[in-house]
């Protein structure tokens, strides 16, 4: 047997072993704190989470994760630029000058407009 195949093979053995053992002593060497507050639900600053349909839901989460969303997605347009950037030239350069200016008009015109103050 060639000796990387045992080293692969006893690396694996002992994940399969240790990570079970390891996971089942967290059990009784970690803390524990069961309280009424730990043990409530809580998902994105809302404290109920079960509420009726008609009940009234906050719009700025929605808006903040759709803004979120447009600049996420504006920002992977640069790293294929950042990394073809010799080949673009001065033009791919200006080009992407352009894109970050309208990135930076669209988020000045998203500041002025106080979306994003939560009060």
């Amino acid at each position: 047997m060639a000796p990387n195949l045992v080293l692969a093979s006893g690396v694996i053995l002992a994940l399969v072993v240790a990570l079970p053992v390891v996971f089942h002593l967290t059990k009784y060497l970690g803390a524990k704190s069961d309280s009424i507050r730990k043990n409530e639900p809580y998902e994105s600053g809302i404290r109920s989470t079960h509420k009726d349909a008609s009940d009234t839901f906050n719009v700025k989460f929605y808006i903040i994760g759709i803004i979120f969303l447009l600049f996420d997605v504006e920002i992977l347009f640069m790293f294929p630029w950042a990394i073809n950037l010799r080949e673009l030239g001065f033009f791919g350069m200006m080009e992407m000058f352009v894109f970050m200016g309208l990135l930076i008009a669209g988020l000045v015109y998203v500041y002025k407009s106080k979306v994003l103050k939560w009060t």
